[in-house]
This record gives structure tokens, C-alpha cells and sequence, in this order.
């Protein structure tokens, strides 16, 4: 009997059997198929992810009231009744209850004093304070601008002057001031007239 398979000898006979080397070679290896098993595939995380794009809330504007600038309100400055044009900066107070300006007796001579100091009465401003009082200083320095100014009496002072020296010129920061006689005491008497011609030269 013709065996094709050398390993079917041990199902027919019993005894111990023993292959020759060419056998072995013969007999084909028994295979065992090797089942791979694939690997779970891991998710791979992109190297840039796509952000996604903030969402912007619209946000309520409110109305806004427009605004409305206010007027700017100017103390108006006082409207001064005066003879002359004041072209030097001179002033000069009076006080006459009856008369517009000054008497006009008065009048000619100062207009006579004026002209030794090769002044007019456009140089100057006279003012009447009878129906001004009281006036103060800085109101008439801020509407005057005066560099002299000359007193005629004690009526005429202005509020805020202060104590004076009678025909005694000061000399302020900005203003020269004298403050001498009225018209009605010089008009009476030769040395107060010389006295206040004495001190009118030196403004």
C-alpha cells in the first residue's frame, strides 16, 4: 500500500515511527494565518484649530441730548456823562449839584491852567460826580484807564481811594493823584490857587 502523506503512517500503524530526512522536507509545515488586529486609529488634533470667530453683541447706543452752549453773560460797564475825550489819560473828578459838567466861570479856568501845561479839554475827561455818588475807584479805573487824576474837593472823592494828603501829589502804581480844593475854595482865595498851580505842574 502506497502512502502519499508520510504522517498517515501513525493512523496505520502503531509502532513508533521514524521519517527519514527526505520525508521531513516533505511534510508541508502546518501554517497558522496571523490575524493582525488593526490598532484603533487615535483622532489626531489639528495643529491650527479653526477658532471660531467671537460673536460681537450689538450694543445699545444710547441718545445722547445735544448740548447747548449757554450765552456768556458780560457785566455791561457803566456809561459815564464826561467833557472832554480823555486823549491823555487825564481825568478829573468835580462835584457840582446844579450843573451838568462844572460852573462855567470854573470852567475857563481850567481851561486856563490846562493850557499852561499845553493841555485841552479834549486831553482830559472831566466828570461830575454829584449824581454818581457814591462812586467807586475801580469802577472809574476801569472805565477811564486814567495815568493822572486830580481831586477837586472832598466831595469828589471816590469810594476806595483812601486817605489822601491834601495838595500833596501820590504817586501810585500806575496813577499819579492829587487831590486838592474845590473850584469854590480856590475861586476865593490867591493862595490856594497858587498852592494847586504849585502841584498841577508836577503831573
Amino acid at each position: 500500500m502506497r502512502v502519499e502523506n508520510p504522517q498517515a503512517y501513525r493512523f496505520i500503524m502503531q509502532d513508533d515511527i521514524y521519517l527519514l530526512q527526505q520525508d521531513k522536507l516533505s511534510v508541508a509545515p502546518e501554517t497558522v494565518a496571523d490575524i493582525t488586529t488593526p490598532e484603533p486609529v487615535q483622532p489626531v488634533a489639528a495643529e491650527n484649530p479653526v477658532q471660531s470667530a467671537p460673536q460681537v453683541m450689538a450694543q445699545k447706543t444710547e441718545p445722547v441730548a445735544p448740548i447747548i452752549a449757554q450765552p456768556v453773560q458780560e457785566t455791561p460797564k457803566p456809561a459815564f456823562n464826561y467833557m472832554g475825550d480823555n486823549q491823555k489819560q487825564f481825568l478829573i473828578l468835580v462835584n457840582y449839584a446844579n450843573e451838568e459838567y462844572m460852573n462855567a466861570g470854573h470852567r475857563a479856568a481850567l481851561e486856563s491852567i490846562l493850557g499852561r501845561k499845553e493841555l485841552s479839554i479834549a486831553d482830559v475827561a472831566i466828570l461830575n460826580v454829584n449824581k454818581l455818588t457814591p462812586i467807586k475807584l475801580a469802577t472809574l479805573v476801569a472805565f477811564f484807564d486814567p495815568t493822572r487824576l486830580v481831586i477837586m474837593g472832598k466831595d469828589a472823592l471816590p469810594e476806595g481811594i483812601g486817605n489822601l494828603p491834601l495838595n500833596k501829589p501820590v504817586q501810585g502804581k500806575k496813577i499819579h493823584v492829587l487831590y486838592s480844593f474845590s473850584f469854590d475854595d480856590m475861586m476865593s482865595s490867591n493862595d490856594n490857587k497858587k498852592a494847586f498851580w504849585e502841584q498841577m505842574k508836577t503831573l
